[in-house]
């Protein structure tokens, strides 16, 4: 089986520089896949996304050396199953907040005995190898999002669930979690960036990845300093905002508003 880049990255103490895919085209998937990335997320959650545009995408990013990751959304074992079989290298579960959830998000990315995942690797088995279903509950990569209240009081016996590989936070979520306005590149000063650092806390005592959504590529680099193993920064449709909105300031002169703070 192919292997996963982004665990080699992390255990070669490497930043993992992730970045974020909400428009539902292979195109615009295989323009993002070429420029490098370590690795893009297809977000079905608060994307345009469904399962066969995701499909199309993958395949877009496996003409390059990105590893395709998802944002499932929920935690819901027949799509990170379905998603899992058309080649996707890691899984992003939202809203995981106990250790029953973590549990029974495990258990759908790993084949029995160790999960309960359906035997179909159908293109994974394309784009990992022929031996994809003997390696794929190590390879795959699986993190839980830890973003809400119930999920920051259990968050001991969350991170502590066999087999999982880390945490990755979304900090808009949290932020309304602790009763803050939703948003990324939290400031010091505020709640949601003392929880952000108490994960991961959390996570480095017990070897497990930390992943963080950014706003910026400075805050991101500030976080990578802090200790985060994966950082999140921009999206396809960000990008395409900002380069518009760019130029225009540029020829017509007028100062646009903010691009909006959501994925």
């Amino acid at each position: 089986m192919k292997k996963n880049k982004l665990k080699e990255l992390f255990k070669a103490g490497k930043p993992i520089i992730n970045s974020w895919l909400a428009v539902p085209s292979s195109f615009s998937a295989e323009v993002m896949a070429n420029q490098g990335w370590d690795s893009l997320t297809i977000d079905m959650q608060h994307g345009l996304i469904d399962y066969p545009n995701a499909a199309g995408m993958l395949q877009a990013i496996s003409t390059t050396d990105t590893v395709p990751m998802a944002r499932v959304n929920w935690n819901e074992p027949g799509q990170i199953m379905k998603i899992l079989d058309a080649g996707c290298y890691g899984i992003i579960c939202p809203m995981v907040s106990n250790r029953a959830e973590a549990e029974k998000f495990i258990q759908a990315c790993q084949y029995p005995p160790n999960g309960y995942r359906s035997f179909g690797p159908i293109r994974a088995s394309i784009y990992g190898g022929s031996d994809y279903w003997k390696h794929a509950d190590t390879e795959i990569l699986k993190l839980a999002m830890i973003e809400t209240k119930e999920a920051l009081e259990k968050l001991e016996e969350i991170i502590d669930t066999p087999n999982l590989d880390g945490v990755y936070i979304g900090p808009a979520d949290l932020s309304l979690a602790v009763g803050e306005e939703p948003g990324f590149d939290k400031p010091d000063n505020t709640k949601a960036y003392n929880e952000i650092l108490r994960i991961l806390e959390a996570a480095k005592k017990r070897n497990l990845l930390a992943g963080l959504h950014n706003g910026t590529a400075e805050y991101a680099q500030k976080m990578i300093e802090k200790g985060f193993n994966l950082v999140t920064v921009g999206s396809d449709s960000r990008y395409i905002a900002s380069g518009s909105k760019k130029d225009l300031e540029k020829l017509k002169k007028i100062k646009k508003e903010n691009i909006s703070k959501s994925y």
